[in-house]
């Protein structure tokens, strides 16, 4: 009897040991469906971004009255071991203020200083080894950033983590943009990719400052950076999983990317770079200002001031979902978006001196992020299709680019946003922003006939000239088959000769290829 009911419990456990197998092998051969394998990369580069940007963030509410316990502690222990040289304590308390303002603001341009000067460093790694690697080494890269802060007790700690996850980002923002830009060949899905990539920066950005406010005031300062180092280590986790980075064979088949010193100096890509920094100046010079002039000018609350930028979240939201609907139904348009954003953009930063209260100024801010939101979601995947038609299709080098233009903003705004309102005032700083937004907007009728380039033939003839020899020639052509009956990546614009004229035989490039002899 006891053998019998032994091996009936063995068997039962091979049965579900089989049936565990089983499920396994079914998810796993779900992951590796292309379709669901791209939703699931991008939900593992959302959720990266959306991490980078709330760590980027969630220090704004935390750091200074942290840092500023520490110094009223310092200081009383300074005062309880010489209190006979009050002379000097008091001078130490006069220059306290500005040195103090001066160290907050070096420690939130670190990280975009450091972003800096690596990304053209990165944007070329990527190129080379491929998306997969380097966004598995951003993640790491904030995860230690991430601990790092949850643990610092001193202003020294707390810069060397927001400088390593300026490296971090380097990493990972650069990287994750590319692999969608990659992932997302058609221009009506990149936009739509791209768009929803859009919508996590922008959450991460406008909810970090209350979601680590709140925290820190009942649950102190470890716990916000620990919650987001556990987001980060799962999807790191997913990272591993889905993408393998250290097992894909597509890497040793990697066209060669164009260099970044050339992308640089092309003239529409040059445009598109001036254009994110032009219209991110607003946002990155108004939020290390903006609390101090809503207390001189409306005396407001703190929990106005931490809400302040909460609701501009819903038109950002609605600024890419208009973009990408129009977009697809009218992709020759893509300056004009970008053009339109930087207009409302210009007009709305010079509304925000006049505004008197909390209600009134929530309109501005509003404008202003909507107005980032059509000029992102237009022009990030214009940058793609630049390189498409103009270069080698490989991303990261142009996304790096892109990563510059962000990071010049957000490396001046702590530091010489203060200067100049102390120098010039708060309505001089909105003001010329406004005017420089709107100055700049007709720069992007540059890009007006970029939809009407035809495909590089470069890289296609390089890879298919002599048939498929690789794991990417054999994806390439198989994708060139699956678009056969399909339409044109540029959308529905006609093709245009070497002059910049229109072709005499107007085929879309889909026709094109359709024409070309099939290579076996």
């Amino acid at each position: 009897m006891a053998t019998e009911g032994s091996s009936g419990l063995a068997q039962s456990a091979a049965v579900k040991l089989s049936e565990m197998g089983e499920r396994t092998k079914q998810l796993g051969s779900a992951i590796q469906d292309p379709e669901r394998q791209r939703r699931i990369i991008l939900v593992i580069v959302c959720v990266a971004l959306l991490l980078d940007n709330m760590l980027y963030m969630v220090i704004v509410p935390i750091v200074p009255a942290y840092l500023a316990r520490l110094e009223s502690e310092s200081e009383q222990l300074s005062h309880a071991v010489a209190r006979a040289n009050s002379s000097d304590n008091a001078t130490s308390g006069q220059v306290q203020p500005e040195n103090f303002d001066l160290q907050i603001g070096v420690l939130f341009a670190s990280k975009a200083i450091l972003q800096l000067m690596v990304n053209p460093l990165t944007g070329t790694f990527i190129d080379r080894v491929g998306y997969d690697i380097p966004l598995l080494i951003g993640l790491v890269i904030m995860f230690a950033s991430t601990c790092i802060f949850a643990f610092a007790e001193n202003y020294a700690t707390m810069f060397v983590a927001r400088s390593l996850q300026g490296l971090g980002s380097a990493f990972a923002d650069t990287s994750g943009i590319a692999m969608i830009a990659d992932k997302f060949t058609e221009e009506a899905e990149r936009s739509r990719a791209l768009g929803i990539a859009l919508a996590f920066i922008s959450f991460g950005s406008l909810a970090a400052p209350p979601f680590g406010g709140v925290l820190y005031e009942f649950a102190g300062k470890q716990v916000p950076f620990i919650a987001l180092a556990c987001v980060c280590l799962a999807d790191g986790i997913l990272c591993l999983t889905v993408l393998k980075p250290f097992s894909s064979r597509t890497r040793e088949n990697m066209p060669v990317g164009t260099p970044i010193y050339r992308l640089m100096i092309d003239p529409y890509i040059a445009v598109v770079a001036g254009a994110l920094t032009t219209c991110n100046i607003p946002l990155a010079f108004l939020e290390p200002t903006i609390a101090n002039w809503m207390e001189e000018t409306m005396d407001s609350s703190e929990w106005e001031i931490g809400l302040t930028w909460l609701p501009a979240f819903f038109p950002h939201i609605l600024g890419v979902y208009l973009t990408v609907k129009l977009a697809a139904q009218y992709p020759h348009l893509q300056w004009f978006y970008g053009a339109l954003g930087m207009v409302i953009i210009g007009a709305s930063s010079c509304m925000v001196p006049a505004c008197r209260n909390f209600e009134q100024l929530i309109i501005p801010l509003c404008g202003i992020c909507f107005g980032i939101a059509l000029v992102d979601t237009a022009l990030l995947p214009t940058l793609a299709f630049l390189v498409d038609v103009r270069h080698v299709s490989v991303y990261g080098s142009v996304y790096a680019i892109a990563d510059i233009s962000y990071c010049v903003a957000y490396a001046l705004g702590p530091v010489v946003a203060g200067k100049i309102v102390h120098d010039l005032g708060f309505a001089q700083l909105n003001l010329g922003m406004g005017l420089a937004n709107v100055l700049y907007a007709p720069a992007l009728l540059l890009l007006r006939n970029v939809c009407l380039m035809k495909p590089s033939h470069s890289e296609r003839n390089m890879l298919l000239e002599e048939g498929a020899t690789g794991l990417y020639d054999t994806i390439r052509m198989e994708e060139r088959q699956a678009r056969k009956h399909g339409y044109s990546t540029a959308g529905n614009c006609l093709p245009v000769d070497e002059n910049g004229k229109f072709a005499a035989n107007s085929r879309s490039y889909s026709e094109e290829e359709t024409s070309e002899p099939e290579y076996i």
